[in-house]
This record gives C-alpha cells, structure tokens and sequence, in this order.
C-alpha cells in the first residue's frame, strides 16, 4: 500500500447525543481509490463530513499529510487539500455550468485555472457543449458531475465523495468510473461512499461500513 496521507484513528462522532460513528480506524494512501459500502444509516456520510468538518462533533485523531487536523475549520481542512463532494451536490442551481466551475477555482493564475477548467472538461466531456446551461437545467447525472468537477477546480490531492452514482443513468455511471480511473492514474487519491458494483470492481480497497463501525477491509 502507498504511502498514507490520511490516517484516522479512533474515530467517534455524534449527532447531539445519538453517537453516528464507533471507534472508526482507516487509511487512505498517496493516490488510492477506497470505496465506503454499507446500507443507508451505515455511518458513511458521517464519516466523510467529519474527515472535511461538517456535521457530528468528533473525538479521535484525523491526521492529514503528517498534521493533526482534528481542530481544524472546514475551510482550513479545504485549502490544505481535501475536496468534498455532498450526496446532495450543493450547487449554484441559477448559474451556469461555467460560473459553477470558475467561482471554485484556484491557481497561481487565470491561466493556470483556464487550464484546469480546460482538462475537466476533457475528463467531463459532457459538461464542454453546456457551458452556458443553468445548472437547474441539467440532468441529475449531468450535475453530478458538475459538482465533481466543481471541487476538482479547486485543485484537491483527496477528494471524498458521497454516493456520486445515486440516481444516475447507467451510462453515467460509466463515465463516472472512467473519469475516476483517470484521476487515480494522475495521483488523486479519492474515498468513495458508494453501493454501485461496478464503481467497487474497480477501487483498491473496499471498506464495509455498518452502524457506524467499519467491519471488514478487502
């Protein structure tokens, strides 16, 4: 296994005084992909909302790239390079595709973010021809992966996403798997909440989550 750059150990978290996550341990490596699998209520959203510092209040220890990042803001944990995708994807829904893009944008340049948008929207081919469409105008499978890209602009090196593939058209879903692959090759690393198989067949590792407790790794 790589390198880890996010290790988090003895992880609870609660929801006022229901407790969402049990003891919680895991790894994700320099440019690994991990799927979080478990029925709905399993604790995998609690787990990627209290890695990016939204939601429960957490005990444990969250350490990423070396740093314990356990106190650390939401928009802290963000600029150091975690990038967060929502199961409800959060979008600007009267903008358009590419205000949705620019306004996440980050670089040392316009130019470099140009480049950014330029190579999302090869790895989104879908998003290139409705650049000027509201995103309220888009399908579901459309704005999702808008939202990827949206947080892809803002240049993370771990992306946490929730159920990208709930409710998406099948062929969707494969673009969906091949633009993951394309960013694993780059060095991304990525943690994944999600039950489709074949976005599962092809992660590094699987990681079973069930009443907020992990119970096997494959």
């Amino acid at each position: 296994m790589a390198e880890a750059c996010l290790q988090v150990r003895h992880l609870n978290a609660w929801y006022g005084q229901a407790q969402a996550l049990f003891d919680v341990s895991l790894s994700v490596g320099e440019g690994e992909w991990v799927v979080l699998q478990g029925l709905n209520g399993a604790g995998k959203s609690s787990l990627l909302q209290a890695l990016i510092g939204i939601g429960p209040k957490v005990e444990g220890h969250i350490e990423w790239s070396g740093q314990a990042i356990q106190s650390w803001s939401s928009h802290r944990r963000a600029q150091a390079g975690l990038g967060f995708v929502a199961e409800d994807r959060r979008l600007f829904s009267g903008l358009s595709v590419r205000e949705n893009l620019w306004i996440a944008a980050r670089g040392e340049s316009k130019a470099s973010m140009l480049r950014q948008l330029d190579r999302l929207l090869d790895l989104f081919p879908v998003l290139a021809s409705m650049l000027d469409r509201p995103a309220s105008h888009m399908s579901g499978g459309e704005q999702q992966m808008l939202a990827i890209a949206r947080t892809l602009m803002t240049q993370p090196r771990l992306l946490l996403i929730d159920e990208p593939c709930e409710g998406i058209a099948p062929v969707l879903v494969q673009s969906l798997r091949d633009a993951f692959l394309q960013l694993r090759s780059e060095g991304l690393s990525m943690l994944v909440a999600e039950q489709n198989k074949l976005l599962a067949a092809h992660a590094d590792r699987v990681v079973q989550m069930a009443s907020g407790q992990l119970q096997e790794m494959a």
